[in-house]
């Protein structure tokens, strides 16, 4: 989809009449559903052993409290008494400790995902939400989940500068996902997803049918693991933690869209593996293919998605994230790589990007912010390949950016936390992004203003279960072209 933003001081709004009361009736209606509803109808399903009468935080802490437990115990067996290694019984001992832990670990994965604050930071599964790594919590065979979203879009009739927007609104079964696992093992395991996107698949329709990742999971132990197959590359927090009851707002934000092109994978391998606070990801992949890139969305289209994909060229990428604490992440990742796929006309076109990102989860609150910046080499070379028109006029603004970058922060609200309420959870939120694909472009082409935008979304997320919800939001796009077109949008999400 075309970014549609924009940065007019000045601008008509357009809107369909009645659009700005249908959000507020739909927002209102949410509320007045949600306390005429009751708890016990809309809480999720009690994990085992969960305490009647439990709020989500206290079952939380006291699970924090047996890992911390736990965790004591295998300190306390490291050592022989006499000071030497552990004998083969401590050392079974150790490592059930630890599959404990991790069993643990996924239960508070599954309980914080219906928080305001989104998908907290501390002990992902081997970097993924709870549905997709349900395969790792399973003592062996198949493992079936899911998640999905529908949304509708409400456009402005008008441009920011005026002008008529031609955009038309759209209700659309975004995004219908399976996974399925399959583990052989206690350390060898198979995780896929399978996704079909706008419900109809056909010759007619837009619709598309994809896997979205599948691979081969050998982990001895938490330090270390290997991973082949079609791998989600680990930038940003959306391409790994993307189902839609664990993020705010209806649409994820342009800035993990544009420059990160999530959902973002490639076939490789690598490996994985945690030690205390710290995870890591190390992974060779297929490189992109530059003959997709373009001005408005720079690399999103040459991602080769595992399709017969050109293996000229590979790329390195790689993910560090420190937790000190529950609720609170601190991460950088990078990737590198040449983009020609043997085009002698484009060369190496070598692309490196890199982010940094941190969040912080607390008290009903949430912070989240992502920083992300990347160059192109050879982008003059790139862009004529992609639009030879430019060799006659270099002022269309067509030429693929030598240099991108964007970044946002959102912050949320959950104005139920503390309150007995069960698991439902109101959670406003705004988030601002600013992104330009085309930062820099060599010379002597010439920028698109349009390209330079930014973003305020301002929302209201629902969940009367942690695994539903039910988003309603406003997105003021602008530009320095001043032809953003803002939009109205309400989504209904599910995982399982």
């Amino acid at each position: 989809m075309t970014p549609n933003s924009g940065e007019a001081d000045e601008r008509a709004t357009g809107r369909a009449p009645g659009a700005a009361a249908w959000a507020v009736f739909v927002v209102v209606t949410l509320g007045v559903a949600g306390s005429a509803l009751p708890v016990r109808a809309l809480a999720a399903p009690a994990p085992e052993g969960r305490a009647s009468g439990k709020s989500i935080e206290e079952r939380i802490a006291e699970l924090e409290a047996l890992v911390r437990q736990l965790r004591a115990e295998i300190e306390a067996l490291k050592t022989a008494p006499a000071g030497g290694a552990p004998s083969p019984g401590a050392q079974a001992s150790l490592e059930e400790l630890r599959k404990k832990i991790d069993a643990l670990a996924l239960e508070i994965e599954r309980l914080r995902i219906g928080e305001a604050a989104g998908p907290q930071a501390p002990e992902k599964i081997a970097g993924f939400g709870p549905a997709s790594a349900k395969v790792y919590g399973v003592k062996h065979g198949v493992s079936i989940g899911g998640y999905g979203q529908t949304l509708y879009q409400n456009f402005d009739a008008r441009a920011d500068d005026g002008r008529s927007s031609g955009k038309i609104d759209t209700a659309d079964l975004e995004r219908a996902v399976l996974y399925f696992g399959y583990k052989w093992t206690d350390h060898l395991l198979f995780s896929s997803e399978i996704e079909y996107e706008h419900a109809v698949v056909a010759p007619d329709a837009p619709g598309e049918a994809a896997v979205e990742f599948a691979y081969l999971d050998y982990h001895p132990g938490r330090r270390f693991g290997l991973r082949g197959g079609l791998l989600l590359v680990p930038m940003g927090f959306l391409t790994e933690l993307h189902e839609p009851p664990i993020f705010h707002g209806a649409r994820r934000p342009d800035v993990e869209t544009f420059i990160l092109p999530s959902t973002w994978r490639e076939n490789g391998l690598g490996a994985y593996g945690n030690a205390g606070p710290m995870s890591y990801r190390v992974y060779l992949v297929t490189g992109l293919d530059a003959s997709g890139f373009s001005a408005g969305e720079w690399i999103r289209e040459g991602r080769q998605e595992g399709a017969e994909a050109k293996a000229r060229d590979w790329a390195l990428t790689a993910r560090v994230d420190y937790a000190p604490a529950p609720g609170r992440l601190f991460g950088a990742a990078g990737f590198t790589g040449d983009t020609g796929q043997g085009s002698r006309a484009i060369g190496g076109a070598r692309l490196s990007l890199w982010d940094a990102h941190a969040e912080w989860n607390g008290g009903g609150w949430h912070l989240r912010a992502l920083y992300a910046r990347g160059v192109l080499g050879h982008a003059a070379a790139v862009s004529l390949a992609d639009d030879p028109l430019l060799a006659i006029d270099p002022a269309r603004g067509t030429a693929v950016g030598s240099r991108a970058a964007g970044w946002y922060g959102e912050i949320a609200w959950n104005i139920l936390s503390g309150a007995p309420t069960g698991d439902r959870e109101l959670s406003p939120f705004v988030r601002f992004e600013a992104l330009d694909t085309q930062a820099e472009v060599e010379p002597p082409f010439t920028r698109d203003p349009a390209n330079d935008r930014t973003v305020w979304t301002y929302g209201i997320d629902y969940r009367p279960i942690p695994n539903v919800s039910i988003k309603v939001d406003y997105q003021d796009y602008r530009n320095r072209a001043g032809a953003g077109v803002d939009q109205l949008n309400v989504a209904l999400g599910y995982l399982f």
